[in-house]
């Protein structure tokens, strides 16, 4: 048992594959946890984070720079503009931003839309998606940018952008405005916490030009708030330069709205709940067998830096819908480390 646990726990950190909102657009439903309160002061930060609960499972944030995962998309917009966002910023839709479960705020990651080949680089500055099955919760405006607004939905490949993300980082560190967490085991007697936010608001962006993909204009994005008033003097976060952006006098960085049309491969790409991982055949293959009862259940072995792994997966299944059924009867089967991915 002591195997298999440590198999699965490894195994679901190494290989599978918002948040703060209770919001349906078009299918996506997705959850909110309560807003800071009014009076919290201060400046957008850098963080990373203690580990924290939400919804009876914990999150481990961290500085992942090979974060490289496939899975659900979902967006957020009107119902939460203008709110706080997990690093102290005040969210706005018709920004390229997104809200991620663990890696640092702020950071910069390319998402993929896998169906269409539209790609574009958003950054991470709120906590989420807490919604099963979802591995980022995007920005209204980059879901207009990604084609997914209408079906609220979308297969996504989420990679990082390690050097700029590390040069934010560093940037931060030198301007001394950054909250780093070490990563240690949560003790049973902590708090737990239902935000993470903090922060007074900052200065508005306004709405961003149109964007061309590949010789066609899409529409800039609508009803943008007016620049509010200017913050107290803070040091800025310096951006990279290699990612296309503006970096306002507050310090944020802002991407700019570069849509880029990639190759995602022939045919449409499969969605899968994936309830565990273990490097013991048998312990995989019992777990396979209990799975059975699902929905179709197999084995996928993968190598990793020479270990080989078996990756027990149900499916393929046709909708994120009928994943997220799925991936509720894995969880409540004991399972608490499944969860949705797309090859």
């Amino acid at each position: 048992m002591g195997t298999a646990l440590a198999g699965l726990s490894l195994g679901a950190l190494l290989l599978t594959g918002c948040a703060h909102k209770a919001e349906q657009q078009g299918p996506a439903v997705v959850q909110k946890t309560p807003s800071p309160s009014a009076a919290a002061t201060g400046q957008p930060t850098y963080k990373v984070g203690n580990p924290y609960q939400i919804g009876g499972i914990w999150y481990y944030p961290r500085a992942d720079y090979d974060y490289d995962q496939t899975g659900i998309a979902s967006w957020y917009g009107p119902g939460f503009h203008q709110e706080r966002t997990a690093n102290g910023e005040i969210f706005d839709q018709n920004e390229l931003t997104a809200a991620h479960q663990t890696l640092p705020m702020p950071s910069l990651v390319r998402v993929t839309n896998l169906d269409n080949g539209r790609s574009i680089v958003v950054r991470i500055n709120d906590r989420g998606p807490f919604a099963a099955g979802r591995i980022i919760d995007l920005s209204r405006r980059s879901a207009q940018l990604l084609g997914m607004e209408q079906q609220g939905t979308a297969k996504v490949r989420v990679q990082i952008l390690a050097d700029e993300s590390r040069a934010i980082a560093a940037a931060a560190m030198q301007a001394g405005g950054a909250q780093v967490a070490l990563n240690a085991p949560p003790s049973s007697a902590a708090p737990v916490p239902t935000t993470m936010a903090d922060g007074s608001p900052v200065p508005k962006a306004a709405p961003r030009p149109s964007v061309t993909v590949q010789g066609q204009a899409l529409p800039p994005a609508q009803g943008g708030a007016a620049p509010g008033p200017s913050p107290a003097p803070s040091r800025p976060i310096q951006a990279p330069t290699t990612i296309p952006g503006t970096t306002e006098p507050d310090g944020r960085f802002l991407p700019a709205p570069v849509v880029q049309q990639v190759a995602v491969g022939p045919g449409p790409k499969k969605i899968y709940v994936q309830a565990g991982s273990f490097t013991l055949f048998d312990n995989a293959n019992k777990l396979r067998a209990r799975l059975a009862g699902i929905g179709p259940s197999f084995l996928a072995p993968t190598m990793v830096n020479g270990t080989q792994f078996f990756r027990v997966r149900v499916g393929p299944l046709d909708t994120p819908e009928q994943a997220d059924k799925v991936l509720d009867q894995v969880v409540a089967a004991g399972n608490n480390g499944a969860r949705v991915i797309v090859e």
